[in-house]
């Protein structure tokens, strides 16, 4: 029976969903009641589904599936995320029949002409996504999913568990209304937050001090505000920077005129600033002017510069040559071109006059750190990439280490990182400085539209409280953080977490239940939706006006919290408190700085402390041959079409053996191409041993060293299982076990009755360890050898009978001494006819048993050694011994170095002579050391327990 993937899976997809194989209920828990709740993020579905999606989705349903081998009832839901904009704003480019997204839908994601009109509509278009990719992709995969569960987060039921939980939240005083940041999209006139972005996600909010510099303009004062993160530079101002061709404007701004970029006077508008511009000018306007410095009262020139980027704070910045190395090169090339600044008028003695004014001293920098800083690294042009280098070192080196100079009075020899916030806020007090926000890096929203930072008057949740900070931190401390190096990555985003806007002006999802007039943004409606899955397809029963405040306080707090209790909630806590809680959530690495966070933060506060979170598994980035995967480019697979091609085993093999779960992996055609091969490979092998007969119980040495290492690969695999280790796990159960079977069928004529057996043997266990990574082709092929599939068949154990440290310690002597003289043939370039082996003497076996008596302590070792007269006449040539054989036992356990004591390492080498001959096509001949041995080579004497010595002719 040939493999045929396609035909193959389709057989077993359609079984699956007729007997609904992966529907889990309590009435199904096995003996013991053992239960495991696996959760994954559900998708947006705002485009199709690509390839490393698909391997987000498999690798939690691989765990799923080990879990249900090992006897437990295993829940894994799956529901639709589409609350928010993205999936109106996709829409919206679809009717207006926008060239890129058009592209993306019909050339990348495949969606037939006829078909767009459906697509007009959010939820239409959620829905095509939904049914024609996701859903679709993620059964082709063979995911174990209960499909009675899902859910969209636009659906009416679920928004009243939303409503539950935000009126909670609010009752326990974790949600207030106040001014708060928030990313602001400037297109859609709304807030938006991380998965609404498409460029700049790990872009920070950065607090911008506003120095308020001034000067005289028709008979008036003018304030020219720049934006500085370091506020307590001002003392060292010798000049300022503007872009003489940017659009600026003249704007009131809370009743005083300010002279700002036409980008700044929007940006402060959406920051609560008062603002109404009377004037556009260009930037020139300033250039060659001074501008008065608020705290020292000094006068500044200002400068032309088209390195000012309009776009950024102000417009306008303010120079610190002497603590700046930006500054210090940008002041240098300004003095050096006279010309331009005398096109603007600027009489270039007047620059040339511009010194460094230092204000702050700190070790090895001399007078002016930013001039050496430059100078050491040979710095001379602004282009320079090692100036961001120097920039960032001297920045860091005074912050924590730089002491202020006498003119700072109060804060004269305190260093800059202790008096920083308390200078900015003495000065913001005065009146001499104002606050503005900006992003570390460009934002851009999904709709294209920029993103800016803007304050509102908004609800937020209150992750900034202590108490719910302490709590959550508990659920990091004891849980399971799959890997161990991300459990710090937790705590320190619970630590900076503040106040989190949570609600936004538009979209899909669950109305703010106390104003309406808002929607719940994306992030904040998705942190407990998974105690709504161990409900989701019984609520369907229950009227939606039923779902009251009452009804889900029942469900999950119990009777004794409400007057008067549901009876259908008491039954739903039953089944919510039987999956409950959850075991394992899968996830991106890049999650855990906002909804993985998030995630902990409200199981923390909804839930008592046995319903927290158990464990997280983190997952890195899918890599497309060598580049990111992008579905705006068109650079992505699609599940279906490697499906098409490979199979869906094929496909699931590749993504779970490339990588562990949380590294980057490749996706590449050449390299699947090869599993698709391998798998072909393992079912003919498999068919062989079907088709054939069952062969006996009569083992042989091979036989039992095979059996032996069967075992330590059932161990390794439900290790690396247990710790979803899954490449681990699919590499020893398939590649590594394969080397095994090479050097088997090597060794022994695998038609013996006995070879046949024991390979059926290897064969199911293998079947079963493999089950979860490539079910289609191990249940077909178990249930072909035993009648059983492979899912329904016990994860195997390790059988401690069939271990055999010595059986192994013969083989492993056995391979490498074959290995060592196919070294020398192949060094030699010879053809031999005869081989030699040559076993150590009787007596270097007993310096040997002195090793392995008293280990790798060599002092010790020779003390025993010497005791023995005959041992002790032989002199250097057992020091050397001596040597040697601590190398050969050091780093082995006890059981390791007593098989090898107890071995016959004569006997070993005698049954392989018989192999060695087939191997090599020549006589072999077994010798030991001393014994009247034939030894025309002179190389009897080599010989070393473990280590013979080998002769060609």
């Amino acid at each position: 029976m040939d493999y045929d993937p396609q035909e193959l899976e389709e057989r077993w997809r359609e079984r699956w969903a007729e007997t609904g194989r992966y529907e889990a209920d309590p009435a199904d828990a096995p003996e013991g009641d053992e239960t495991t709740f696996i959760t994954v993020p559900y998708p947006y579905p705002s485009g199709g589904m690509h390839i490393g999606h698909a391997r987000t989705y498999t690798v939690p349903d691989v765990y799923a599936r080990y879990r249900r081998q090992q006897g437990d009832n295993v829940l894994f839901p799956m529901g639709w995320h589409v609350t928010g904009t993205p999936i109106i704003g996709a829409v919206e480019r679809l009717k207006k029949g926008e060239e890129k997204q058009l592209s993306v839908l019909k050339d990348t994601y495949n969606v037939p002409e006829e078909t767009l009109k459906e697509l007009e509509t959010p939820m239409g278009f959620a829905r095509h996504f939904i049914e024609e990719h996701y859903k679709k992709g993620m059964q082709s995969l063979g995911l174990s999913v209960d499909w009675r569960r899902e859910f969209t987060t636009n659906d009416e039921r679920y928004s009243k568990f939303i409503t539950w939980q935000y009126e909670t939240l609010k009752d326990r005083g974790l949600l207030e209304k106040g001014l708060h940041p928030v990313k602001y999209c400037t297109n859609e006139q709304q807030p938006v937050t991380t998965h609404d972005l498409l460029e700049g996600e790990t872009a920070e909010y950065q607090e911008y001090t506003l120095v308020r510099f001034s000067f005289e303009r028709d008979g008036e004062t003018v304030v020219a505000p720049m934006a500085t993160l370091r506020p307590e530079t001002v003392y060292g101002v010798t000049n300022a920077y503007i872009d003489p061709d940017a659009e600026y404007v003249v704007a009131d701004v809370d009743g005083e005129q300010w002279f700002v970029s036409a980008q700044a006077a929007e940006k402060l508008r959406l920051q609560a600033y008062d603002v109404e511009v009377y004037e556009t000018v260009s930037g020139e306007e300033l250039v060659g002017r001074h501008v008065m410095n608020p705290i020292t009262e000094d006068k500044v020139l200002v400068l032309p510069a088209s390195f000012v980027d309009a776009d950024n704070a102000t417009g306008v910045v303010m120079s610190v040559p002497a603590h700046s190395p930006d500054d210090y090169v940008a002041l240098q090339e300004a003095k050096a071109d006279a010309e331009r600044m005398e096109a603007y008028g600027i009489d270039p003695a007047a620059v040339e006059a511009i010194e460094p004014v230092p204000i702050l001293e700190i070790e090895d920098y001399g007078e002016i750190p930013a001039r050496v800083a430059v100078e050491s690294r040979g710095i001379e042009s602004s282009d320079d990439p090692a100036l961001a280098e120097a920039t960032k070192e001297l920045y860091n080196k005074e912050f924590h280490s730089g002491a202020m100079l006498d003119m700072y009075g109060e804060y004269a020899g305190e260093v800059v990182e202790d008096i920083r916030d308390r200078f900015r806020e003495d000065y913001r007090d005065s009146g001499a400085f104002d606050t503005m926000y900006e992003f570390s890096e460009e934002v851009i929203c999904r709709c294209g539209g920029d993103v800016v930072v803007a304050e509102q008057d908004t609800w937020f949740l209150r992750y900034n409280d202590e108490a719910w900070k302490a709590k959550t931190k508990r659920i990091v401390e004891g849980m399971d953080a799959i890997p161990e190096n991300t459990r710090g990555e937790y705590d320190h985003t619970i630590d900076w977490l503040n106040e989190w806007p949570c609600i936004r002006n538009y979209g899909l999802g669950t109305r703010l239940p106390w104003d309406t007039d808002f929607v719940i943004e994306p992030l904040s409606d998705s942190t407990i939706y998974m105690s709504y899955y161990t409900v989701a397809h019984r609520l369907q029963d229950v009227p939606t006006e039923k779902l009251t405040r009452e009804f889900f306080d029942t469900l999950f707090y119990g009777a004794e919290a409400v007057d008067d209790p549901d009876e259908r909630a008491l039954e739903l806590r039953e089944e919510w408190d039987y999956w409950y809680p959850v075991d394992y959530r899968f996830s991106a690495n890049d999650l855990i700085s906002n909804h993985l966070t998030f995630y902990l933060f409200h199981h923390a506060e909804l839930f008592d402390e046995p319903n927290w979170p158990q464990g997280i598994v983190v997952m890195g980035m899918g890599l497309l041959e060598g580049e990111k995967m992008s579905s705006s480019k068109g650079h992505v697979v699609l599940p279906g079409t490697a499906i098409e091609e490979y199979g869906a085993d094929t496909v699931r093999f590749f993504l779970l053996n490339s990588a562990e779960p949380w590294q980057d992996y490749d996706w590449r055609d050449d390299q699947v191409e090869s599993v698709r091969n391998q798998l072909d490979r393992f079912w003919n092998r498999a068919q062989e041993l079907v088709d054939g007969p069952e062969g006996e119980k009569h083992l042989e040495h091979v036989d039992r060293w095979l059996l032996s290492k069967l075992q330590a690969t059932v161990e390794s695999v439900t290790e690396s299982m247990e710790s979803s280790e899954t490449r681990s796990a699919s590499q020893a159960a398939f590649y590594g076990f394969e080397e095994n079977l090479r050097w088997y069928r090597r060794r022994t004529d695998t038609d013996r009755p006995g070879a046949r057996w024991t390979l059926r043997q290897v064969l199911e266990t293998r079947l079963r360890l493999l089950a979860p990574f490539v079910p289609f082709l191990t249940n077909e092929l178990h249930e072909q050898l035993t009648g059983t599939p492979a899912e329904d068949a016990p994860w195997p154990e390790v059988d401690e009978d069939l271990i055999r440290p010595d059986v192994e310690l013969q083989e492993r002597q056995i391979e490498r001494l074959t290995d060592d003289v196919r070294d020398i043939v192949g060094v030699t370039e010879t053809d031999p006819d005869v081989v030699r082996v040559y076993v150590a003497a009787d007596w270097k076996r007993e310096v040997f048993d002195v090793v392995a008596d008293a280990g790798d302590d060599v002092g010790a070792v020779m003390g025993q050694v010497m005791q023995n007269p005959d041992l002790r006449e032989k002199g250097n040539e057992v020091n050397q011994l001596v040597q040697d054989l601590v190398d050969v036992v050091r780093g082995r356990d006890n059981a390791a170095v007593d098989a090898m004591a107890e071995m016959d390492e004569h006997a070993a080498y005698e049954e392989a002579t018989a192999f060695l001959a087939h191997e090599f096509d020549a006589d072999v001949e077994l010798y030991v050391e001393g014994e009247d041995a034939y030894d025309p080579g002179d190389r009897a004497s080599a010989a070393v327990p473990f280590r013979p010595a080998i002769h060609i002719e």
